[in-house]
């Protein structure tokens, strides 16, 4: 496999960026024009609370709040579009729109707001399936994404921290998992290049493997056999070699050597 999927482009520090900058802009506005955008957000089983679903991502309760979301997010989307290209979009707006229809249905009756479910389905996607394709170095960014971030693991269980969403945490691990194997990336598919990477390869029917007996040691194949021709007259024993008149070629089928005259 080339490694020319990995192509660095604006988009790569452009998206990250907007997206993060879209963040902090929102909140400027809730400040500056005194909005209270915290009824925007999820509410679980309401009809109402639906539409946190689409909004919830980009509202913030604290200064704080937006800060801690904003460093992962700028990492972790730049590191999805270099690495997944073809399939970042797809996990950015299938993801959000997955993690927050689960947060709806699973969370406690409260308003969950915050891009934190995103930071979730971000690192669960990006580790699992880096170690699903298998490709040394996507397995090695999951690696350093769950050395960085390794510890968010323990908020998607309740009564670890209060005032955190654990619901919209534990939607966006959730969602990145399935993500991770559902989506495909064919682009790191690894090419096949002998018999024995195959699937259905079976040491047994190989040649090659056949020259070895069961203790590892490498087995001589049998003397050269005649073949369409007078074995009295011509044998292993008493051919000329230097007899022009005949060859030897291996048969591959017959895993032996055979000798043959040449046709005139």
């Amino acid at each position: 496999m080339q490694d020319n999927h990995f192509k660095f482009s604006p988009s790569v520090i452009a998206l990250p960026f907007l997206s993060v900058l879209t963040l902090w802009v929102i909140f400027w506005a809730e400040i500056r024009f005194h909005l209270n955008l915290e009824t925007y957000g999820i509410y679980p089983r309401t009809v109402e609370g639906l539409r946190g679903i689409f909004f919830s991502p980009f509202i913030h309760g604290s200064l704080e709040h937006l800060y801690n979301n904003s460093i992962p997010l700028l990492i972790l989307i730049a590191a999805l579009r270099f690495f997944y290209r073809e399939q970042t979009y797809a996990v950015l707006g299938f993801g959000l729109l997955i993690t927050g229809a689960i947060t709806w249905v699973i969370g406690r009756e409260s308003y969950h707001i915050g891009a934190s479910g995103l930071v979730y389905l971000l690192v669960s996607f990006i580790f699992f399936k880096g170690m699903r394709t298998k490709y040394y170095r996507l397995v090695a960014l999951s690696l350093v994404v769950i050395m960085v971030y390794g510890s968010l693991i323990w908020y998607v269980f309740p009564h670890v921290e209060e005032g955190i969403s654990w619901e919209g945490h534990l939607a966006g691990l959730v969602t990145g998992f399935a993500f991770a194997i559902t989506f495909k990336t064919p682009e790191y598919k690894k090419l096949i290049r002998y018999d024995w990477e195959q699937p259905d390869y079976n040491p047994q029917e190989d040649k090659f493997m056949q020259r070895f007996d069961e203790n590892g040691n490498f087995v001589n194949l049998p003397p050269p056999e005649p073949e369409n021709v007078d074995t009295e007259e011509i044998s292993p024993s008493n051919m000329n070699t230097s007899n022009a008149e005949y060859y030897v070629v291996y048969d591959v089928s017959a895993n032996k050597y055979v000798i043959k005259k040449k046709v005139e």
